[in-house]
C-alpha cells in the first residue's frame, strides 16, 4: 500500500492499527536498550555503578536530544510538504536535516568529552562514583556523531509508511545493544564503559542500516543536494522545539533532583530515583509510540486539508493513550517490589522498602499523564508548536521545579510525589489549551485541490 493510500484512504481505527502497534512496539523495542542497560549493569556490577550510570545518564539524554529537535522539527514540515505534493522541498528539508543531525553531533560529542570530568562533579559525586559516571559519559561523547542520527531516522521510516520496518529496525537496535553489553559484562567482565560501549556499538549498526534505503533511492524521500534557508532551519527549530524542550527541560530537572537526593539519601537515593526512570523509560516509549507514530498521517491529511480525518485519527490516539497509563499505573503499583529489584539486586531490604513505596507513589502519575501527552502531540502534528511547547516545558520544568519547592518538607516523600503532581497540572494546562485551539481544529475540510511542485 502506498504512502498516499495509506495516510488519505485507509479508515482511521484500520490505520491506527496498522501504523501505531508497530510505532509503540517499535519506540518500545527502541527505549528497551536503555532498560537492559539498566538491569545488567544493576546484575553484573555493583550499586555505586548502577548510581554512577543513573547520575550520567541526563547528560547523554541531552545530547539525544538535539538530534531528536531536528528529527522531529523536520518530519512535520517534510510531512505536510508531501501531503500537498511538494516532493522535492520534503527532499531538501530531509537532506539538510540528516546533515545538522550528524554536525551537531560532532560539536555535542566534543564539549561533552572535554566537560565530563567538570559536569559530574557539580553534581556533588566524589570518588569511584564520580569516575564511574565520566567514564560512562565519555564512551557516548566519543561515539555521539553516528548515534544521534539513530533516532531520527524512526520519523523518516514511518514518513515513508515504512512502519514496520522502522519497528524491525528498532527491536535490531535493542537485541544487539543488549546482546553485546552482555557479552562485555557478563562474558568479559568489562566495567561500565562497556556497558555505555555495548549500546553505542549496536546504534552505529542501525544507524547505518536505517540510512542505506535513503542513500540508494529506494525511499519516497531521498537525498538531495542540501538547499538551507534561514526559514527552512527556523521551522525546524519551531516544529521541534517542543519535544526539544521538553526533552531538555526534562533532563534539567533530572540533574537538580539527583543533586538534591545525593545530599538527602546519596547513592541509594540516586538509585531508587533511576527505577523510578527506567519504569518511565519502558511506558513512555509505548504512548510515544501509539500517539506519535501517526503523525505523519495526520500531518499528511492536515496539510491536505482533511482536517475532519486528522480528528478521527487523533480520536483514536487519544483512546489508546488513556488504556495504556491505566495500565501502566495497575501494574506498577500492584508490583512495586519487583519493579524495584530488577535494578537492585544487591539492594538492602530497608533499600528495597524505599524503592517500593517510591515506586508505588510515582504509579499515580499515569492516572492523568495520558491526557496532556496526547494533546501536546495533536498540537504539534497540526504546526501549533508554540502551544505544544508550553505543555512539554511546563511538563517537565516548570511544574516539577514548583513541587520541589512546595513538596520540600516531605523530604524524599515529596519527591518521589513529583512526578503524579506534574501530570494533574499538566493535564489541566492542556485542557485549558485544547479548550483555546477547539475552534481551528474543528475547521471544515478543505475544498479538494491538485498536487503542486
Amino acid at each position: 500500500m502506498d504512502q498516499q493510500t495509506m495516510f488519505l484512504k485507509t479508515p482511521p481505527a484500520k490505520l491506527f492499527f496498522m501504523a501505531a502497534l508497530p510505532g509503540a512496539i517499535g519506540m518500545l523495542a527502541s527505549s528497551l536498550y536503555g532498560l537492559a542497560d539498566g538491569i545488567l549493569v544493576g546484575q553484573f556490577l555493583d550499586g555505586t555503578a548502577f548510581a554512577a550510570l543513573n547520575l550520567a545518564f541526563p547528560f547523554v539524554f541531552i545530547n539525544f536530544s538535539l538530534a531528536d529537535l531536528i528529527g522531529v522539527g523536520s518530519a512535520v514540515p517534510i510531512s505536510i510538504a508531501l501531503g500537498q505534493g511538494r516532493d522535492k522541498q520534503a527532499n531538501n528539508i530531509f537532506t539538510c536535516a540528516c546533515l545538522m543531525i550528524f554536525s551537531t553531533g560532532i560539536l555535542m560529542g566534543a564539549v561533552m568529552y572535554a566537560a565530563a570530568p567538570w559536569l559530574i562533579a557539580m553534581m556533588g559525586a566524589e570518588g569511584q562514583f564520580a569516575a564511574f559516571a565520566v567514564q560512562y559519559l565519555r564512551v557516548y561523547a566519543l561515539c555521539s556523531p553516528v548515534t544521534t542520527i539513530v533516532f531520527a531516522t524512526d520519523n523518516y521510516l514511518r514518513i515513508c509508511g515504512q512502519i514496520k520496518g522502522s519497528m524491525y529496525l528498532n527491536i535490531l537496535m535493542s537485541g544487539l545493544s543488549a546482546g553485546l553489553e552482555f557479552l562485555f559484562l557478563a562474558v568479559f567482565g568489562w566495567g561500565i564503559w562497556a556497558a555505555a560501549l555495548g549500546t553505542c556499538l549496536g546504534m552505529m549498526v542501525c544507524a547505518v542500516l536505517a540510512l542505506a534505503p535513503f542513500a540508494l533511492g529506494r525511499m519516497k524521500l531521498r537525498f538531495c543536494k542540501p538547499q538551507f534557508t534561514r526559514s527552512m532551519v527556523l521551522r525546524i527549530a519551531s516544529c521541534g522545539s517542543p519535544a526539544f524542550l521538553n526533552n531538555i527541560a526534562g533532563r534539567v530537572t533530572s540533574i537538580l533532583m539527583n543533586m538534591l537526593l545525593v545530599r538527602l539519601g546519596g547513592e541509594v537515593a540516586v538509585s531508587v530515583y533511576g527505577v523510578l526512570m527506567y519504569a518511565d523509560g519502558f511506558i513512555q516509549p509505548i504512548l510515544y509510540g501509539a500517539c506519535d507514530s501517526l503523525q505523519p498521517a495526520v500531518g499528511y491529511n492536515w496539510g491536505a486539508g482533511r482536517y475532519s480525518r486528522s480528528r478521527a485519527i487523533e480520536g483514536c490516539c487519544r483512546r489508546a493513550a488513556l488504556v495504556i497509563s491505566l495500565v501502566a499505573a495497575a501494574v506498577l503499583f500492584a508490583f512495586p517490589a519487583q519493579t524495584a529489584q530488577l535494578f537492585l539486586a544487591d539492594a538492602s531490604a530497608a533499600d528495597l522498602a524505599m524503592a517500593a513505596g517510591a515506586v508505588r507513589l510515582f504509579s499515580l502519575t499515569y492516572l492523568t499523564r495520558w491526557f496532556s501527552f496526547w494533546t501536546q502531540s495533536y498540537l504539534l502534528a497540526v504546526e501549533k508548536a508554540v502551544q505544544a511547547t508550553v505543555i512539554s516545558v511546563s511538563t517537565a520544568l516548570v511544574f516539577p521545579v514548583a513541587l520541589i519547592a512546595l513538596l520540600w518538607p516531605l523530604g524524599l516523600t515529596g519527591l518521589w510525589l513529583n512526578f503524579a503532581g506534574t501530570a494533574l497540572l499538566a493535564g489541566l494546562l492542556a485542557a485549558a489549551l485544547l479548550r483555546r485551539e477547539w475552534p481551528d481544529l474543528t475547521r471544515p475540510d478543505a475544498p479538494a485541490a491538485g498536487p503542486a511542485e
